[in-house]
């Protein structure tokens, strides 16, 4: 198992230029701390028509946010956003992929709230945002998307 430590994280920070890189090529959503995923979705009003439903594209309903708690500075952590953009890129519709840089002051609040110990943590979270399942160290695409399935994604 792949995953930094605090001791490391004096000399990942002075590795700069690679993690100004990582940075900048890193896209993933930032959910609020107080926000749901149950408040994200929104029932259809019953005075919906058949034709206005039917003209609607079907959008299928996240299912699972995989939060990933880890740093730029950490190699197992900058392993981890290739797969990370790939989970959100196929499972986009049934998927919400967050990122929550623990070794910055912004950060931090979301170690201590899911009380990791090393880095990279994955959490999963159901459609009701209770955690089903918790990961430390690198986590493999394979490996990974078997959690999801638990899930239902397809």
């Amino acid at each position: 198992m792949f995953s930094c430590s605090k001791n490391e994280k004096e000399k990942q920070l002075s590795e700069s230029t690679v993690t100004e890189t990582v940075e900048s090529k890193t896209s993933i959503e930032v959910q609020p701390e107080n926000k749901s995923i149950a408040q994200e979705t929104k029932p259809i009003s019953k005075s919906s028509t058949k034709e206005t439903l039917e003209s609607k594209p079907k959008v299928k309903e996240i299912k699972v946010t995989f939060i990933e708690l880890g740093s730029v500075g950490c190699i197992p952590c900058k392993m981890m956003q290739p797969i990370m953009k790939e989970i959100e890129e196929e499972y986009k519709d049934q998927v919400k992929v967050i990122f929550y840089d623990v070794w910055t002051e912004e950060g931090r609040q979301y170690a201590q709230k899911y009380r990791i110990r090393v880095i990279p943590t994955q959490v999963f979270l159901d459609k009701d945002g209770n955690e089903y399942f918790r990961h430390e160290g690198f986590f493999p695409k394979e490996e990974l998307v078997k959690i999801l399935k638990m899930k239902g994604i397809q």
